[in-house]
């Protein structure tokens, strides 16, 4: 007869993981343009929350989830009078920031949006300050809080350039549970161990599925997803930094790990090192809440508008050239059935630039939607992956997000084909960017937010001293 046993020895932990451990413990952000444009990020991301609460749908997530619950020295949810655990309150942060499509983005072989874990390193910041502040410490400043989003930037950004998390049907909101877990210990008092610690519970987690984002299940959980990985990631943390200890072999554990189990055997990717380079180029959403792979589409569509606004009932059809990702993930036919339908359709966001020559948050609602022109417009599309922008799209050297829109009339005429390889969000169109950037932010805040204050506000993020000097709970209290 014979037996088998498990030989249970515990292995030094996956590499991966000691290096995001490693780097979050000890690397010292050291590049000004990184911190320059954190300072932005975070005033887009605060903005883009403050006119998520004007949306029913999102404001009825926020707060305690035992009403009238109230947490001494606990955590300001900007915006409300809210003052919650910090799990709680990274959800709703979270929640707010990614609600309208509208925060920074990043895209590689995988997708997503690095800001969104500002969710959990606000709720943090503000609650590891006012635990300090309780017992005679410092509080961390809004400079700790820049560093510890640059960090979680590039862990998210740098996982996902050759990381398709998509391609094995899992959502890319699995990077900020990783990088909101890995930044938040650290922020809770972790060392290297604790991260370590951390981010193998992140692994061993059931990561979400991506179903949510896709036709015919397209729906608003897409729009909180981001917030309930990043709270995740500040309860794993909180774990971990209280001394639960970790799974080192959480990746590569045969049979029982990350890369069996739901990577399909294969190993991360990391083809550079962990530095600054996501933050120095993310892309940010100036113009539209879309989804990104969209925005030059759109830029096509308003730059068409003033030659198709008086024929529209002459369009035989309308050309769009796009990205493979494109194609894959927001290409859609027939019905769509609520807002969070509307955002991830590449057509239905072409047809309202087309028709309207603007697209804001509004253009997603039912109002809106029922103009039968758009669904007239939309039946008239058709939708070709371009392989010069799948090829531009993936080149490090490039990052376009190209598309290009050609719109033909009955009589056998035709516009020009506009094509916009860059958005306006890009690093490449920076300078042309920023003011845009500020512009949206103010008009965003001066919808929660008395005037004074919001140009207060303004001023304090274009100050780079005085803002990296303030402390983070007077900091989040000026959004109260």
């Amino acid at each position: 007869m014979t037996t088998q046993a498990d030989r249970n020895i515990r292995p030094a932990p996956d590499s991966e993981m000691t290096a995001i451990a490693d780097y979050v413990a000890d690397y010292a952000i050291e590049s000004g343009e990184a911190f320059d444009t954190a300072r932005y990020v975070l005033m887009d991301a605060l903005g883009c929350a403050l006119l998520a609460l004007r949306f029913p749908d999102c404001a009825r997530l926020v707060g305690p989830i035992v009403p009238g619950t109230t947490v001494p020295g606990g955590v300001r949810v900007p915006g409300t009078p809210y003052v919650l655990d910090p799990v709680k309150a990274a959800f709703d942060i979270g929640t707010m920031i990614r609600w309208l499509d509208y925060n920074d983005t990043w895209l590689a072989a995988e997708w997503g949006h690095p800001s969104d874990n500002l969710g959990g390193i606000l709720a943090v910041a503000d609650y590891v300050s006012r635990r300090n502040m309780a017992t005679g410490k410092a509080p961390l400043t809004v400079g700790d809080l820049l560093a510890a989003s640059i960090k979680a930037h590039e862990i998210q950004g740098v996982m996902a350039l050759e990381n398709g998390f998509n391609r094995v049907g899992l959502d890319h909101v699995v990077l900020v549970k990783l990088a909101t877990a890995a930044v938040t210990t650290a922020m809770l008092g972790g060392g290297r161990d604790e991260i370590v610690n951390a981010v193998s519970h992140v692994w061993v987690d059931g990561q979400a599925l991506r179903t949510y984002r896709h036709a015919p299940n397209t729906g608003p959980r897409k729009s909180w997803a981001a917030g309930d990985a990043t709270s995740r990631g500040v309860r794993l943390a909180l774990l971990a930094a209280g001394g639960e200890p970790g799974y080192p072999s959480a990746l590569s554990a045969p049979g029982w790990g990350f890369y069996d189990v739901s990577f399909k055997g294969k190993r991360f990717g990391l083809p550079r090192s962990f530095g600054s380079y996501v933050m120095e180029n993310v892309l940010f959403k100036v113009s539209f809440p879309a989804e990104f792979h969209a925005q030059t589409a759109v830029e096509c569509a308003l730059t068409l508008h003033p030659l198709v606004r008086n024929r529209l009932e002459e369009i035989e059809r309308v050309v769009i050239d796009t990205q493979e990702s494109a194609v894959r993930i927001i290409s859609k036919e027939g019905p769509l059935y609520n807002p969070a339908d509307r955002d991830h359709c590449l057509q239905y966001m072409a047809a309202v630039g087309l028709i309207f020559g603007t697209l804001s948050a509004d253009h997603y609602g039912d109002a809106v939607a029922a103009d039968p022109r758009i669904d007239r417009l939309r039946a008239l599309m058709e939708v070709r992956e371009e392989p010069r922008f799948s090829r531009d799209y993936l080149d490090p050297a490039r990052r376009s997000i190209a598309n290009a829109l050609q719109v033909f009339f009955r009589d056998g005429s035709a516009t020009e084909r506009v094509e916009v390889e860059y958005p306006v969000g890009h690093r490449r169109r920076r300078g042309e960017a920023l003011p845009l950037l500020v512009a949206k932010c103010r008009a965003n805040m001066a919808t929660r937010l008395p005037a004074e204050r919001v140009e207060g506000l303004v001023a304090l993020f274009l100050d780079r001293e005085r803002l990296a000097a303030l402390p983070v709970p007077a900091f989040m209290e000026l959004f109260v």
